[in-house]
């Protein structure tokens, strides 16, 4: 499994959400993804108990481990200390990016999510952020309360506003990974698209698309 630091997403950032992918393990549903090709992986599990969330996330990184991708993990800056991820991903509510930073090892990247142009401009200033998630681009539902749509032609506009990697999230299907790239995305992070279902055919399709 790859380190962080210095490295890019790739174009398809798989969230592997425990809510989404139950009654499969976390674990079971990131490796599926690793074995279909998909290359950066979000571990996200927003209601599991620490202790059990510890257990999924060493199984990820043990599965893994001659894994050439990277496997990050959401929210969890202490998991992050306690394990070899090769990084982690904020929020706008979590830590502090900077308070953060100083926690995580140097080979670790740190992600944030923004919702408008005036996060995306405070994380292009933070020496602290090596990527920056813009959304929901389109309408989503695997956030029950979700920030406002930023849209197609805010991602345009954005995408010029900062030099760092520009990750897309909301709403994410294989049918617009083409306009989404075209705006000037390096990346887009899917989470529904890929844990509904058949998950090594629902990687295999957005691989394609991306392609």
């Amino acid at each position: 499994m790859s380190s962080g630091a210095g490295l890019r997403p790739a174009r398809i950032y798989a969230i592997a959400d425990a809510e989404a992918l139950a009654p499969r393990s976390l674990a079971e549903g990131a490796v599926a993804m690793a074995e279909a090709g998909i290359l950066t992986i979000q571990l996200r599990a927003k209601h599991m108990e620490d202790r059990l969330l510890f257990a999924e996330a060493e199984s990820c990184l043990r599965r893994l481990e001659s894994w050439p991708g990277m496997l990050w993990i959401d929210d969890r800056v202490d998991l992050a200390m306690l394990l070899p991820f090769s990084g982690v991903h904020l929020g706008q509510s979590d830590i502090p990016a900077t308070s953060a930073r100083r926690l995580l090892a140097a080979s670790q990247c740190l992600g944030l999510s923004t919702h408008d142009g005036d996060q995306l401009a405070a994380a292009d200033r933070e020496s602290a952020v090596d990527w920056v998630a813009l959304g929901p681009i389109y309408p989503t539902r695997s956030k029950r309360n979700p920030e406002p749509v930023v849209g197609l032609e805010a991602l345009r506009v954005l995408r010029a506003r900062t030099a760092k990697p520009l990750v897309a999230i909301g709403g994410v299907k294989p049918a617009n990974i083409g306009e989404l790239l075209a705006a000037g995305a390096d990346s887009v992070a899917v989470l529904s698209a890929i844990c509904s279902g058949d998950v090594a055919h629902n990687c295999r399709e957005l691989l394609a698309a991306a392609a």
